[in-house]
């Protein structure tokens, strides 16, 4: 074994999974983890890989039990800390987390922590371990609005500390960003989100669906009619944003949040359901960040050419390398430092055509990446019948319109108080995309964590 390099996982050949939509990476199996554990240092005092990850996972604990092959042990380690291991072992960035932290990088590869943390949570799945319940619970009744990331989390480390907790969930089915945003081929949902969905239920967590706060119920009538005595809102992001250019309205242009939810939510790539979704022949997807990515693999596998169109270059793409890379390897063509002017249209006003522009990177901008400039007289034309905007979304004002004293920024996003997720409204606290804007699972995670910690420490503190 050579302690410095990876032991590999094993992935669908590219050509194959270009043409379905069953998951990628197959994992690691026993031997494969116990191998890839023998590698990591076990570091004792100060684990950089621990202060890499959003949820404080014990990580060499956890990979230590995995090394000896007792994966109950390392299962109850995680549970301490993560209520959803099985995601994050597939969408986290490890890479600029924990792995990115991990001594063992230093001279040589960084242990896969992430393949790791997945290999623990698909044997607990297979073997049917499930988190303790806590014995009995305080009485106290909790809100949390939204089944993401942020309030799966934040409803699972409440429950464990013994509140009566129970989600309000706008769609008809929970998991939030896992449900709707992110394709089968990275996170399946009748295995993985499915399961630790009903693992944070199994905790005493109910979850009701079909109910829009600020449409079926306020928030003041949750607190006054409903008798909650504190409120965590985890309602996510997803409000698309769009450029602004002229074509944008036409038919076959699409956000990528509709279309990843008619897809994912919806299965439009299945047979057996009647979802519509359009198959185009030639997509475009503006954008590069994850959401990009999942959107130009889907459109690839419902048998589009596909071409990525981003401002800048590959060094600043805000995807996952790992996504990056395996949109190339099944054939997405990354059109680079090039950026949309028009959307051109036929007679029937649908999508014909698409004029770009080249960039070239300048100075560095706020975000510290440089900054794109338009090369004038670079104008080129792209045949295309299918535009998927991949450019952000920001949160639904639904919630703050109709929730008097609570106070949002010029972004539409809920002001909280970082470190607890406490908001300008007494007993209500916020966390996840709903406050940052669109951003990963894991930090939802965390501000969902924080959030269970702030509402804790305001009921306690009620109490004396």
């Amino acid at each position: 074994m050579d302690v410095l390099k990876k032991v590999p996982v094993r992935e669908q050949d590219p050509k194959v999974r270009a043409t379905n939509f069953e998951e990628v990476c197959l994992g690691y199996n026993k031997e494969e983890a116990m191998e890839e554990a023998a590698r990591c240092l076990k570091c004792k005092n100060n684990a950089k890989c621990m202060g890499g990850c959003p949820v404080s996972i014990n990580i060499p604990g956890f990979i230590g039990e995995v090394e000896k092959g007792d994966f109950q042990k390392a299962a109850e380690i995680i549970a301490e800390s993560s209520a959803l291991p099985a995601v994050c072992g597939r969408v986290c960035p490890q890479e600029s987390q924990c792995e990115g932290k991990c001594i063992r990088g230093i001279k040589g590869e960084p242990i896969s922590i992430g393949k790791l943390e997945r290999f623990v949570a698909d044997w607990s799945r297979e073997n049917g371990f499930v988190p303790p319940k806590p014995e009995k619970t305080n009485g106290k009744k909790v809100a949390v609005i939204g089944s993401g990331p942020a309030g799966l989390t934040c409803a699972g480390d409440l429950a464990k500390l013994g509140y009566e907790v129970t989600i309000f969930e706008a769609l008809h089915e929970p998991g939030g960003v896992l449900t709707y945003g992110i394709p089968e081929f990275r996170l399946p949902k009748s295995t993985v989100v499915h399961h630790e969905v009903e693992n944070v239920k199994k905790l005493g967590v109910k979850i009701e669906t079909n109910v829009i706060i600020g449409k079926s119920v306020t928030i003041d009538q949750l607190i006054e009619e409903e008798g909650f005595q504190a409120i965590f809102i985890g309602s996510g992001a997803g409000l698309p944003r769009f450029m602004g250019i002229p074509g944008e309205n036409a038919n076959g242009v699409f956000s990528a949040n509709e279309y990843l939810t008619r897809n994912n939510l919806m299965k439009a790539f299945r047979d057996d359901y009647d979802t519509p979704i359009m198959r185009g022949k030639k997509v475009v997807v503006v954008g590069g960040g994850n959401v990009a990515m999942d959107a130009a693999r889907t459109a690839l596998r419902l048998g589009a050419e596909v071409h990525i169109v981003y401002r800048r270059s590959e060094a600043e793409l805000p995807a996952r390398a790992e996504e990056v890379h395996h949109a190339k390897e099944e054939g997405v063509i990354f059109n680079l430092l090039t950026n949309p002017v028009e959307i051109l249209t036929d007679e029937n006003d649908w999508v014909k055509g698409m004029i770009v522009r080249k960039m070239e990177l300048g100075e560095p901008d706020a975000s510290g990446r440089r900054r794109p400039v338009e090369i004038e007289g670079s104008d080129f034309t792209i045949d295309v019948d299918t535009v998927i905007m991949a450019l952000g979304t920001s949160p639904n004002p639904l919630i703050s319109s109709t929730t008097a004293g609570l106070e949002i920024n010029k972004r539409k996003c809920i002001i909280a108080e970082e470190g607890t997720g406490k908001t300008t409204k007494e007993g209500v606290y916020a966390g996840g995309d709903a406050v940052t804007g669109a951003a990963t699972v894991i930090l939802a995670m965390e501000a969902g964590k924080m959030g269970a910690k702030g509402i804790h420490e305001y009921l306690s503190s009620k109490e004396q």
